[in-house]
């Protein structure tokens, strides 16, 4: 089992303060404290936070490092160099690799029964929440700049599990990327599931304010908000689902 173990990525430092023993876990990101991207944020106050760079986590003297997979390669690169072990963790773009990263990172913990009893729990309240197979109502989540979730990613399943069509998937739309507004009011969406304003002047943003989109949403009788549940491949993700299968219901109740 190693000790001092340093995440440097949003998501695995959930997923390390989720399966981590007493004492094993000695530092998180800093974005893991902004409770505008992590669920977890009041909890990762009680660890130090780093920001990634080689410098800082080398005079941690840390056993192992967990990581993402994209960011923050250069770091990456210097700590192996230097005889540090990295574990890069990939984005989860399905329920499947929710269950896949709990594994990968009990494993590198040392904590795999940890991450088995996590997964049980993850699957009952799953099972216990999901309207699979129902027809739903269709929705999307539209973020700034447009940015909106199609086929094959975790938004995609946490919609059908909420008992919704993804409506971007049903506009052909693969992955991540954006989606011009235009093209959104022509989809005829039942639900809009908007990003929260992060504030200040950010043109991103400006288009979640635009009359059109107002427009398209007038008749929602619930606003969900898409945020840092959205983000990361967790158990939490959950909340979420629970949050829009209630809207999926209130908008079959109309």
């Amino acid at each position: 089992m190693p000790e001092r173990v340093v995440s440097i990525n949003l998501c695995t430092d959930q997923l390390a303060m989720m399966l981590a023993d007493e004492g094993q876990l000695i530092s998180v990101s800093m974005l893991a404290r902004d409770a505008r991207l992590s669920p977890m944020a009041d909890r990762a106050r009680a660890f130090p936070a780093n920001h990634g760079q080689a410098e800082e986590l080398f005079l941690m003297r840390p056993g192992l490092v967990l990581a993402g997979r994209y960011g923050a390669q250069a770091s990456v690169n210097m700590l192996r160099r230097l005889g540090i072990e990295v574990v890069q963790i990939a984005p989860a773009r399905s329920f499947d690799d929710i269950r896949a990263n709990l594994r990968s990172v009990g494993a590198a913990l040392g904590r795999e029964d940890v991450a088995e009893v996590l997964i049980a729990r993850f699957d009952a309240d799953l099972a216990a929440l999901a309207r699979e197979g129902e027809a739903g109502a269709r929705a999307v989540v539209y973020a700034p700049n447009g940015f909106t979730s199609g086929q094959g990613t975790l938004v995609n399943d946490m919609l059908a599990a909420a008992g919704l069509r993804n409506a971007a998937t049903e506009g052909g739309h693969s992955g991540g990327g954006r989606l011009p507004l235009e093209r959104l009011v022509t989809l005829e969406p039942d639900l809009v599931i908007r990003a929260a304003r992060f504030g200040g002047a950010s043109r991103a943003e400006e288009m979640l304010d635009h009359p059109a989109l107002a427009k398209a949403m007038a008749d929602q009788p619930v606003r969900p908000r898409s945020g840092g549940r959205y983000i990361c491949g967790t158990p939490l993700v959950l909340s979420a689902v629970a949050e829009l299968a209630a809207a999926a219901r209130a908008l079959e109740a109309r």
